[in-house]
């Protein structure tokens, strides 16, 4: 799929078909987010693919706003090593996962904004390692329409040169 089609239809999944993920759509997926830039060349995260069906049902538990983790069949539980550019590192790396997964027909959502020190413990994260995020990956369990988003109009959040000018 072309990357701006990839990016004008790609859609929040937050329900999934039971069929797994082929390892090398698994591993183009989180090679994605590997491969992503980041400030200073830091790489301050990590990425915990999580495939085991009893570790996606607890992480399902822990996550309020994402139970339906637990019925992915796989999740990436994103970390960070804290430094001042790490937030926005690790977006631009969870991004990468989820455009590259739409490309290859996987839907996913993002889960959490930090607050999920839980996980820790289940997943043997460091305590000096943040968790940023769990991302649940799977075929989208219903047809979805690709691109249609409710967004505000363009010329209201797309300005030239000023605030306030529309970009036309």
């Amino acid at each position: 799929m072309d990357v701006f089609e990839t990016v004008r239809t790609v859609l929040a999944v937050r329900a999934f078909q039971a069929k797994p993920i082929p390892v090398k759509v698994i591993h183009r997926i989180v090679e994605s987010a590997w491969l992503t830039g980041s400030s200073r060349n830091g790489q301050p995260w990590h990425f915990i693919v999580v495939e085991n069906r009893a570790t996606l049902k607890q992480l399902g538990s822990l996550a309020p706003t994402g139970p339906y983790i637990a019925q992915a069949p796989l999740a990436v539980v994103v970390a960070m090593e804290p430094s001042p550019y790490a937030v926005s590192d690790v977006s631009r790396a969870i991004q990468s996962m989820i455009l590259t997964a739409w490309s290859e027909g996987v839907g996913s959502n993002w889960v959490g904004y930090q607050n999920l020190e839980q996980t820790k413990s289940l997943l043997g994260i460091p305590a000096d390692v943040e968790v940023m995020a769990i991302l649940p990956f799977g075929y989208p369990a219903k047809k979805l329409g690709k691109g249609r988003k409710n967004r505000k109009p363009f010329a209201q959040v797309v300005h030239r040169e000023r605030f306030g000018q529309p970009f036309e």
